[in-house]
């Protein structure tokens, strides 16, 4: 069932090539879009968009790194040339530095800073400039439920997209009389090649579902893992005409693992 509102719209997809960001390809095209995808993974990402081709999608991949504020404008520059005015934006591109923060090198913090926020910034400032001048627009940021929860050894991630959760509902505040929208999907632990960098050996997911006590870190309460495509589903909602009168807000997907109230 196509959700109302995303049809035809042109999209725009950061962190594209793999997990989360592969998922949000394929749903914003099965649910009409057309999508560009956005990654400094060349490889995978043609990959998707040829997959996404041979199933009647129209998608098309762009390389760019979102830490570079002058690739992110020619970017969103040549989307709008070559597929049309930006109707949906979703920054999926994140990376994950861990460690005691005592232990954590200036490289590490700078490089999650400046993917996590500032490359979100980036995005946001070059399609909300072009969606000012169209009168609407959706905005979507994937993020973290460690943004509202502390986590042992994940001081550098968990501040980065704490400080993106808080720009993107700032921005929100102020393209709101535009008619655009700005959101954030938290996911907690979800089945990514970012999810199982983090595992020790076979019982990983196991373990991240019990919890850990000794990190002060509560299990799942559902019982599972999420799965990208889980994630995906919260962010078609989001930019769904369903969702037309929800903006500022921080969707956990997370199967109750924050205990948020």
């Amino acid at each position: 069932m196509y959700r109302a509102g995303i049809t035809g719209k042109v999209a725009l997809v950061t962190g594209a090539a793999q997990g989360i960001g592969a998922a949000v390809g394929w749903a914003m095209a099965e649910h009409g879009a057309q999508v560009a995808l956005v990654d400094v993974n060349d490889r995978r990402l043609d990959r998707l968009a040829s997959e996404l081709s041979a199933a009647g999608h129209r998608a098309a991949a762009y390389r760019a790194d979102v830490r570079d504020s002058a690739a992110v404008d020619a970017v969103v520059e040549r989307v709008e040339r070559d597929m049309g005015s930006i109707g949906i934006l979703v920054n999926v591109a994140g990376v994950l530095r861990t460690g005691p923060l005592v232990e954590l090198s200036d490289e590490d913090w700078a490089t999650v800073f400046a993917v996590n926020t500032t490359g979100i910034f980036y995005c946001c400032r070059a399609v909300a400039r072009r969606m000012i001048s169209h009168g609407s627009g959706s905005i979507v940021t994937v993020g973290s439920n460690a943004a509202g929860v502390p986590r042992m050894h994940m001081a550098a991630y968990a501040a980065s997209t704490a400080a993106t959760s808080l720009l993107v509902k700032c921005l929100g505040l102020e393209l709101a009389a535009h008619n655009i929208r700005c959101n954030v999907v938290a996911p907690g632990s979800t089945d990514t090649p970012m999810q199982r960098s983090l595992w020790a050996d076979a019982d990983g997911a196991g373990s991240v579902i019990r919890g850990s006590p000794e990190n002060f870190r509560v299990g799942i309460p559902l019982r599972r893992l999420a799965q990208p495509a889980d994630v995906a589903d919260a962010v078609v909602f989001l930019v769904s005409d369903q969702a037309r009168h929800i903006t500022m807000q921080d969707l956990y997907v997370d199967g109750g693992a924050a205990l948020r109230g």
